[in-house]
């Protein structure tokens, strides 16, 4: 299957700790960094996840935030640092792309926010992205 979603990136199951309907599971990423995932205890029994199940961490480039440092007293759980590649403008949209220990991550932000951080190749940021905006796959 081919998907639209332009940040996949691979990991292995580190815990599932589950909840009434939710359950939150930490994935260490083949880059060596941790990024928690919270999805249904539905999904969870039909990927058959367990510790050390091998997955695809997906993010759409429209629910990531950046930052130019990590950023501290926010929910969001998931803070990948790495170095802005390459930036591309329009009129009112941007697209980011950042590399990460393991990766490359690709962002869709507006125009104004990548003037406003001056985002620029070599630019250090960290990626903000909700645990709830965490989709996993299996093959």
């Amino acid at each position: 299957m081919t998907l639209s979603i332009r940040n996949q990136l691979p990991g292995t199951v580190a815990t599932v700790t589950p909840g009434e309907a939710m359950a939150t599971v930490r994935i260490r990423l083949d880059g060596g960094q941790d990024l928690t995932a919270a999805i249904t205890l539905d999904a969870v029994e039909e990927l058959g996840l367990t510790q050390g199940s091998s997955v695809r961490a997906l993010v759409k480039s429209t629910e990531v935030s950046l930052a130019t440092a990590r950023v501290q007293g926010v929910s969001i759980r998931n803070q990948l640092p790495g170095t802005v590649t390459a930036v591309a403008a329009g009129a009112a949209m941007a697209t980011v792309k950042i590399a990460v220990e393991g990766g490359e991550l690709t962002f869709a932000i507006t125009a104004d926010a990548a003037t406003d951080l001056a985002l620029a190749v070599g630019t250090p940021v960290v990626a903000l992205i909700k645990s709830t905006e965490v989709s996993l796959g299996k093959e």
